[in-house]
């Protein structure tokens, strides 16, 4: 029990420390503004960014619920132990014990959170994952990485739903786009963009000869329509062209008899997004109109020169040189990421979606800079 007092007094310290990076007393009048926001008549007016605001009601609320359950239950634990001392009492020296490990979980678990200070952390995400260098390997490593991702989402309890599918000949993927939806979705997989490389003895390969495969993974934040259709970027309907088609699986198995994808193009742009994981084609233009959207915002502050990193990492082409991250299979297994250090042998772990100590080694070296 003695050793107990002085690591809540740490824990107290850095909740302080954590306090200063939330800005607890703005939390506070966030709260307030955006419950008086909800109150007003014409809220639903715009039902979109109406949901938004309540969901971003609901998310702020959540963490400084959290972070003042941390506070209750650092003073509760500390009077625990002032009783134990005073008066020893077995079982409350084992129940405080075993709080306190309760409290250990939920700090580390809170102070990751606080890691995701940047502007679009806390929101929604869209991924591609495009197949480099490397033909059918690169194509099946694509493949790979999606359900690394897909797995990684099921893990942290975010819903991730494929959008748009360009299936390999032989094997894989050419290119897939995923939306990711929860809270920090964006936030989680960001340290994600870039090139991802893998070495190992191709299945593809009659001679079983040692192969180096690439696949490109980009990261877009959700931007809502309100968003983007205010100052910063505008969509006029007379600059889309709107294509429809059947969409279809792998060899062009599962076809679909009638026309619901669809592809959007931007005309001033020539930027094209398509969408066939609906089954009508309402949905699927809805859900384009998102990645435009996305896609369009990232262009604006690309060509603004701001935030352009955080946005999306800076591009490279995939190929060899270039990659974030080198995952070995032969010959010895081992995954490294190059601009964090961190690595581990643990190969099927990682590729079983179990990425969050490389999630969390990036943002401890990039979140507060």
């Amino acid at each position: 029990m003695e050793e107990i007092l002085p690591q809540l007094k740490t824990f107290k310290s850095r909740l302080g420390d954590l306090a200063k990076i939330l800005n607890i007393p703005k939390l506070k009048a966030e709260i307030v503004g955006l419950e008086k926001d909800s109150e007003e008549p014409d809220f639903w007016k715009n039902p979109e960014n109406a949901k938004d605001t309540l969901k971003n009601l609901e998310q702020i609320k959540k963490e400084l619920t959290d972070f003042e359950n941390l506070e209750k239950e650092i003073a509760d634990l500390e009077d625990s132990i002032k009783l134990v001392a005073e008066a020893p009492d077995k079982e409350l020296e084992a129940d405080t014990i075993k709080r306190f490990a309760v409290l250990q979980k939920r700090f580390s678990a809170f102070e990751f959170k606080t890691l995701f200070v940047e502007k679009y952390d806390s929101g929604n995400a869209i991924m591609a994952i495009h197949a480099g260098a490397g033909g059918t390997d690169a194509q099946d490593w694509a493949q790979m990485l999606l359900r690394m991702y897909l797995k990684f989402s099921e893990i942290m309890d975010l819903r991730a739903k494929i959008i748009d599918q360009s299936w390999g000949k032989e094997a894989g993927v050419k290119s897939v786009t995923i939306e990711i939806l929860g809270h920090y979705a964006y936030g989680y997989f960001k340290s994600e963009a870039g090139v991802h490389r893998l070495v190992r003895i191709s299945p593809f390969d009659a001679e079983a000869m040692r192969h180096t495969s690439f696949a490109l993974v980009e990261l877009l934040p959700e931007i809502g329509e309100s968003r983007v259709l205010g100052t910063e970027v505008k969509i006029d309907p007379k600059d889309l062209r709107i294509d429809t088609f059947r969409s279809s699986g792998p060899g062009g198995q599962y076809t679909n008899k009638t026309e619901s994808a669809v592809r959007v193009t931007h005309i001033p742009t020539r930027i094209v997004v398509a969408c066939q994981s609906e089954r009508s084609q309402l949905q699927n233009r809805e859900t384009a109109m998102k990645v435009l959207r996305a896609k369009l915002h990232q262009k604006f502050l690309a060509e603004r020169d701001m935030e352009k990193k955080k946005i999306r990492g800076e591009f490279k082409s995939a190929e060899w040189g270039n990659q974030i991250r080198s995952y070995v299979l032969h010959p010895y297994k081992l995954v490294k990421d190059h601009r964090t250090g961190y690595e581990t042998p643990d190969i099927g772990k990682v590729l079983d979606g179990g990425i969050i100590e490389f999630i969390e080694a990036y943002l401890r070296n990039t979140g507060r800079k």
